[in-house]
């Protein structure tokens, strides 16, 4: 065990310097040469077989692991395939879809509009004084939503008739348009209905409210929403490989992993209203168009990189005011939703789900420094409650291994 560490030591400084010779360069190949070391250790190796037994019973063609331990990332591997047709294996830097996940990233991105005093969650979205003050609308409750409402999915909306996010065609139809509708004229149609409940009152999960969330960055910002979020947000963690994914697997970017949904999966019609079928994860919904509620593609490792900044622990410096993550992570009860989060506990295990056609993502920080990050690039055959199950290897695989990762920082070579 004591060569395998020695042999690893190697390993990182000949990773280091290479990274030094090629200045913002982060090769998936070195984090594979990195993580096959690790899996010598007989310890990991039995962590690596729980993690391929995982995805065989699941069913999943790949996924991603980072595991942090007070922001030093200590392993990161890949598992399975990113593109099986082609024979390329995932990464530690392979990058993916990240779904729900997106709503943390947009979370932090409005909190730092409130650190540099543009708006406070106490400002109304809507409204004469409203930061989206253009549009308008008949039911004056509009005027209540404010931007924690939008945060904590209290805003009044409802997803009675389907979520207005995912159901593009049929917006298209009842709406007379020939092309896909944008952000904003799904608002503007959308503000002609009443809402369902006033504001503050009740929650229910909406995609829709961080839509406006995304376009209440771009007024206050006056930059589009990916150009802030790059700009004031990702460039201060130090992160450069966030992008908003494509819809077809033609748009797909370098180093994005390719997605897989089950063998029994009926193709469905195109979003964009054409006569084609497709594979649902490949056009079956508008994922662009999510902006911010979920259309953020990265690598595990560049999440975790984020999560570093955000999560209060000295070692990493973080974006966000200790006020700021406190708001962000405190809870009120068990009926009301974190800002970005998905819940926050009070002994400090915070969560954040993400999952659509393709893909699945869980984020897990505990309260004893370790933040621990799966993104798959395949459906499970029990969608959305799938997200327990990767809960309930987390817990399996922290009780058994944590106290037998290395000790290092790998952001050294990434960063």
């Amino acid at each position: 065990m004591r060569g395998s560490f020695a042999k690893l030591l190697v390993v990182l400084c000949l990773s280091i310097a290479a990274c030094s010779s090629r200045p913002g360069k982060r090769p998936s190949t070195i984090n594979d040469h990195i993580t096959n070391e690790m899996s010598e250790v007989p310890e990991l190796k039995r962590m690596d077989h729980a993690v391929d037994s995982f995805l065989q019973f699941w069913l999943l063609e790949g996924a991603s692991l980072a595991i942090m331990r007070n922001d030093s990332l200590v392993y990161a591997k890949g598992y399975g395939w990113a593109d099986k047709e082609a024979g390329e294996r995932m990464g530690p830097g392979t990058k993916l879809r990240l779904a729900s996940v997106s709503k943390l990233l947009t979370a932090a991105g409005i909190m730092q509009l409130v650190q540099d005093s543009l708006l406070t969650l106490q400002s109304p979205v809507f409204g004469p004084a409203g930061i989206l003050s253009d549009y308008h609308f008949k039911d004056d409750n509009y005027c209540l939503i404010t931007v924690e409402h939008l945060l904590r999915h209290q805003g009044g909306f409802s997803v009675r008739g389907g979520d207005p996010m995912f159901s593009t065609r049929s917006m298209m139809s009842s709406w007379g348009l020939s092309e896909p509708p944008t952000g904003e004229q799904i608002t503007e149609n959308l503000l002609k209905r009443r809402v369902s409940y006033t504001p503050g009152s009740g929650q229910i999960y909406s995609n829709f409210g961080y839509l406006l969330l995304s376009q209440c960055i771009e007024k206050v910002s006056g930059k589009s929403y990916e150009d802030y979020m790059r700009e004031e947000v990702f460039a201060k963690a130090g992160c450069t490989d966030f992008h908003l994914a494509g819809n077809f697997e033609k748009d797909r970017l370098p180093g994005e992993s390719k997605y897989y949904v089950q063998a029994d999966d009926e193709p469905v019609p195109v979003y964009h209203g054409g006569a084609d079928s497709v594979v649902r994860c490949y056009g079956g919904n508008d994922i662009h168009a999510l902006s911010g509620a979920g259309a953020w593609v990265g690598s595990t490792v560049e999440l975790a990189r984020f999560i570093a900044s955000i999560d209060g622990l000295p070692e990493v410096e973080d974006i966000l005011s200790e006020e700021s993550i406190y708001q962000m992570t405190y809870r009120i009860d068990d009926a009301t939703y974190p800002l970005g989060w998905v819940d926050c506990k009070e002994e400090g295990e915070w969560t954040r789900t993400g999952s659509f056609s393709g893909t699945s993502a869980l984020i897990k920080v505990y309260p004893d420094g370790e933040c621990w990050i799966l993104v798959t690039n395949t459906s499970a055959w029990r969608g959305a409650r799938f997200t327990k199950n990767t809960a309930a290897l987390f817990k399996k695989l922290r009780a058994r291994f944590s106290s037998r990762l290395p000790k290092q920082d790998l952001f050294e070579i990434f960063y």
